[in-house]
């Protein structure tokens, strides 16, 4: 394990309106807001982050020439009441989904599931990654994040632990990767990785085959995965 994830960030051009969205809609609480970055924790200590994009570029699903990237999937316990109370709170009904699963994209155009679960509240199930190839990337983020493969198969696998949010990597045709930083390209979201060292971490990564990336601040240098999906390391 070279960190732990601490925080998945959607890119946003009103980052208080999508914040105030998904708080609304999975029962999230703010824990940081400035005019460029909003936190919410949820109860189970799952944490998304907001950072204000001017220049953003949403997707445009399911074209593949301005890709979703990355996207969350939300356990609810009654769909048909999910999606209404989505759609309220702004977001649209998108093409896909089945009998379990609804797909719909939030105020800033990022395409998101709602999933019919057991439970009696809606929580934050998973963080999808979309890739070519699902296995090598798992295994580049399970080393990563210290979380085993739990589910490798046809068109997908996942790296999951009790108590960590998943991490599902998702097989789609012709995936385009981002740019970093170039906005006509880009991110969508990306995971920030808490670590303890920097300069290990970094090292780590390196060796895994990560990219560094430009850009960075005080605690917090980017990279990007063997894909092209930028993440950070934070301390």
């Amino acid at each position: 394990m070279i960190g732990i994830l601490r925080t998945v960030v959607l890119d946003a051009p009103d980052i208080k309106s999508l914040a105030a969205f998904y708080a609304d809609l999975a029962g999230l609480d703010e824990h940081y807001a400035d005019d460029e970055w909003i936190t919410l924790n949820a109860a189970d200590g799952t944490r998304l982050g907001f950072q204000r994009a001017p220049d953003h570029v949403p997707p445009r699903w399911p074209d593949p020439a301005y890709p979703q990237q990355l996207h969350l999937d939300l356990r609810v316990p009654d769909m048909a009441a999910a999606v209404e109370r989505a759609v309220k709170l702004g977001a649209t009904r998108l093409p896909g989904g089945g009998e379990t699963f609804t797909v719909l994209a939030d105020l800033a155009g990022h395409p998101f599931c709602l999933c019919q679960s057991d439970g009696d509240s809606t929580t934050i199930a998973d963080v999808a990654i979309d890739c070519a190839s699902a296995g090598p990337l798992a295994r580049f983020y399970g080393e990563l994040l210290g979380l085993p493969v739990t589910w490798e198969g046809e068109g997908g696998a996942m790296i999951s632990t009790e108590g960590r949010l998943p991490v599902i990597f998702q097989e789609v045709a012709d995936h385009r990767a981002p740019r970093w930083p170039d906005p006509a390209h880009p991110q969508q979201l990306h995971l920030d990785v808490e670590v303890a060292d920097a300069d290990a971490a970094e090292a780590a990564v390196l060796a895994l085959g990560g990219v560094r990336l430009s850009g960075g601040g005080d605690n917090w240098r980017v990279y990007a995965d063997p894909v092209g999906h930028p993440f950070c390391l934070v301390w």
